[in-house]
């Protein structure tokens, strides 16, 4: 059954008419953002369903096993989002150099974090050792380089004993309604096919003769993909794991990284499917997995719904029959929606500018047609196409909910757009909205100097340092 909660929607218009109201008289206080020609868009999200989100979480997934719930950092590399998270119980899923120490420094402890990508380097690999963080290894070359790294330390029984290692697996159980997401198709660049010829019998012989591998990866699901499709994948590690502690005689898989990928409602205020949703396809459909430790690796699910842009319309013409709304919010927030807007449209709330929802017959307001535009010198960044919406004027705002993942962590700096300040909100003690710094707009003068050196000069020692010093040298 769908699941409202109209505690966000609520909180979302809240948040709203406090920041319109602001933005029209500002305040010295600064407890309040503004919405100006300086942060003409405002990225928002909602601490309140954050934090009741995990809760649902760590709730639905409750076992008599350990279960770690590790936040996928690709979908919020931001620092103080993660560390509330972390601070929650959660664990911290990572594929980049930069997102394994960005977890690090949010404190999430090394064994509660995986480490997840399909190329990584031998000096990734040797960082995630030294640490002990869990690592999913993509493929049969990377078993050969851990063999290696682990043979140079000495220390495959200590790694046994202090981490999880594993093999992702491709069940190859096919594509979703988003193609480009679906990570289980039969030619995925994700893990180990399992079907191809060979395949599983060459895994089961390389857990055999590599007493520290323990657990089995699989990321079944994703945006688009039914429960039942992501329970195929899951049954498929599960299977492969029991074939395995069956042959070794032992329990040497005691883990199962079932990953995360659980649709989004982007359609309204709904939360569904739900966590317990998801639970109960699995309790029916794959119930040994619960005999097993398990890591999930959510990250739209749980922060998706907690997510708002907020923006103003700065200019309203009609074109062709059809209004367009110009606002300064669009590919560099919404880069998946402005180049594939069928597989990720978003909802568009209008606000008059005292923060009141816009409603067609309250507002004496026809509904027309129209294009929300963003600044950038393209065609297709555009929010939406032809959407229904009450007719929209300059100085009306416009907010775009379930917006809390992948939006504010994939900025595109296509004509040097800057990334825009995110704040957090929730319920204060008296019953009003308290604000909260995320991550500040980003100023003119950090977009020139990431654009590239002032002039030419000739490679010299001192120019010519590796990305990674140059990176250990910022701050």
């Amino acid at each position: 059954m769908p699941s409202h909660h109209h505690a966000i929607p609520n909180r979302r218009a809240r948040a709203v008419r406090t920041i319109a109201e602001n933005s029209a008289s500002p305040t010295p206080s600064g407890t309040v953002p503004e919405l100006s020609d300086e942060s003409a868009v405002l990225g928002l999200m909602d601490l309140d369903w954050v934090d009741t989100a995990f809760d649902r979480l760590t709730s639905a997934f409750e076992s008599d096993r350990e279960v770690l719930h590790a936040v996928a950092c690709k979908a919020v590399p931001l620092p103080s989002l993660l560390r509330r998270l972390a601070d929650a119980g959660a664990g911290c899923e990572v594929a980049s150099p930069g997102e394994l120490e960005l977890a690090l420094s949010a404190g999430f402890a090394p064994d509660r974090i995986v480490f997840d990508s399909p190329a990584k380097t031998w000096a990734e690999l040797r960082r995630a050792v030294d640490l002990g963080v869990s690592i999913n290894a993509d493929n049969f070359d990377e078993l050969a380089r851990l063999d290696s790294i682990l043979a140079e330390r000495n220390s495959t029984t200590a790694t046994a004993a202090s981490a999880r290692i594993g093999v992702r697996i491709n069940p190859q159980s096919g594509t979703g309604a988003i193609g480009a997401l679906s990570t289980a198709t039969e030619t995925s660049k994700f893990g180990i096919g399992l079907a191809d010829p060979g395949a599983r019998e060459a895994l089961i012989e390389a857990y055999l003769a590599r007493p520290w591998l323990n657990q089995i990866h699989v990321h079944s699901g994703s945006q688009g993909i039914s429960l039942d499709k992501a329970a195929v994948g899951i049954r498929a590690a599960v299977d492969l794991a029991e074939e395995i502690n069956a042959r070794a005689g032992a329990r040497r898989i005691s883990r199962i990284d079932i990953g995360g990928g659980l649709s989004v409602n982007f359609d309204g205020e709904d939360v569904t499917p739900t966590f317990a949703d998801y639970r109960a396809v699995l309790e029916e459909q794959v119930p040994s997995l619960f005999d097993f430790d398990i890591v999930t690796e959510f990250g739209r699910a749980l922060l998706a719904k907690a997510g708002t842009i907020l923006t103003r319309v700065e200019y309203a013409k009609t074109t062709g029959g059809r209004r367009i709304v110009m606002t300064q919010a669009g590919v560099q927030v919404a880069t998946r929606t402005a180049y594939a807007p069928n597989d990720w449209p978003l909802r568009i709330l209008p606000f008059t500018p005292d923060g009141n929802p816009k409603i067609a017959e309250a507002a004496d307001t026809e509904i027309v047609p129209t294009d929300v535009a963003g600044p950038a010198c393209f065609s297709g960044d555009l929010l939406a196409r032809e959407r229904m919406l009450p007719r929209l004027d300059a100085g009306d705002l416009v907010a775009v909910p379930e917006t809390g993942a992948y939006y504010f962590s994939n900025p595109f700096s296509y004509n040097l757009l800057p990334r825009v300040p995110i704040f957090g909100y929730r319920t204060a003690t008296d019953g009003g909205i308290e604000f909260s710094l995320i991550r500040r707009g980003q100023a003119v003068a950090e977009i020139l100097a990431e654009a590239g050196e002032p002039e030419l000069r000739p490679l010299s020692p001192d120019s010519s340092h590796s990305s990674a010093e140059q990176t250990a040298h910022v701050g």
